[in-house]
């Protein structure tokens, strides 16, 4: 019974979730769109970069929007529309909207994605756009309500409205003898000063939220890297399908062992001598003046595989020379489709000349 017990607390260990993710892991994730980041920095900083937009272009905004309501209420209003100068008058306001609006719209595209680009790099996947049934389903939308990302952002949403609302409260109580004294001052000064506030409030509020935000990416890298984590079974499955089942890749470099062998056995017959030791080696050469600058090794082997060529030898009716000395260095020194080692050519020579003279002898 302890023992049992000792195992279950083994494969329970196993699959705990307790190792930091791979890189292939990592990777995978990466392009399913599963990255560490926070909605929220890049609109406080594009809501920071707008604001400030506003307080250095001000004139820029304030010249633009009077020159474009100033010439309809201007040149317009008497004006006859026809179908010919609708389509024109069109093309001018939009252009004017355009011109008035460019500023802020090229500051929210570059904030957006500098903000993103350092959170989490370049990253293009269509993944996340792909329909899924089961974000359908009023079951799992009703569970994921109940979750501890829900409750994270209940808490986060509190706590981000009671400060907000805190330091309105506080900026807007600094001023009540600037709201006190509205009525002695005029309309022109009351758009300023309303202005003014509305411009520090926004800002305020802006890095406020941007502060948020900091700690909501965190804490997103935080539960991203929770939800990486692999269990010791997990990298092991990972590293086996990486690698390849080690019972496959025994049967497939078996198969390609015997696949060699069998190529190696069939060149045995081309052989010129076959040099033995007498039993334990054998070493079988081949030489072609015309196409080899040395004689090559095309077939070796060592107890039964010795035998084999041996065996196969004596069936080709290829000659077969006992040379203890030399047919250990060739087997110990050169592999299968070599050439032989320089310093063994004048004894490979010698044998050779006597295997010639001795076909020689043969055909006559």
């Amino acid at each position: 019974m302890p023992q049992f017990r000792y195992k279950l607390d083994l494969q329970l260990f196993a699959g705990e979730k307790t190792e930091k993710a791979t890189p292939k892991k990592r990777q995978e994730a990466r392009n399913k769109g599963q990255v560490a980041k926070s909605v929220e920095i890049p609109h406080s900083l594009i809501l920071v970069g707008v604001l400030a937009c506003f307080m250095m272009l001000g004139p820029f905004f304030r010249d633009r929007t009077l020159q474009l309501f100033g010439d309809i209420f201007l040149h317009r209003l008497n004006m006859d529309i026809t179908d010919q100068n609708v389509l024109a008058l069109f093309f001018h306001y939009a252009l004017q909207t355009l011109i008035l609006l460019s500023p802020i719209l090229i500051i929210v595209v570059v904030i957006a994605f500098a903000a993103t680009y350092v959170q989490i790099g370049w990253l293009f996947t269509t993944e996340p756009l792909k329909m899924s049934l089961s974000k359908l389903n009023p079951l799992t939308g009703a569970k994921n309500l109940f979750k501890m990302r829900s409750l994270i952002e209940f808490l986060k949403s509190a706590l981000k409205l009671t400060v907000i609302g805190l330091v309105v409260y506080w900026v807007l109580w600094s001023k009540k003898k600037q709201f006190l004294g509205l009525a002695h001052v005029p309309v022109e000064g009351i758009f300023s000063f309303t202005a003014d506030l509305i411009l520090q409030l926004g800002l305020i509020v802006a890095v406020i939220l941007f502060v948020l935000s900091i700690g909501d990416y965190l804490y997103s890298k935080f539960e991203y890297e929770k939800s990486l984590k692999m269990s010791k079974q997990d990298i092991k499955d990972e590293h086996k399908n990486a690698e390849g089942d080690p019972l496959i890749k025994g049967k497939i470099k078996e198969k390609q062992r015997r696949m060699a062998l069998m190529r190696m056995m069939q060149e045995v017959p081309k052989a010129d001598v076959v040099i033995t030791n007498p039993t334990h080696f054998a070493v079988a050469l081949q030489y072609d003046g015309t196409k080899m600058e040395a004689p090559v090794v095309v077939a070796k082997g060592q107890d039964y595989l010795a035998l084999r060529i041996r065996e196969i030898a004596r069936k080709h009716d290829v000659v077969i020379m006992e040379n203890k000395p030399l047919a250990r260095a060739l087997y110990e020194r050169s592999e299968v489709g070599d050439s032989i080692p320089a310093d063994l050519f004048q004894a490979v020579a010698e044998v050779l000349a006597y295997v010639y003279r001795l076909k020689g002898r043969r055909r006559a």
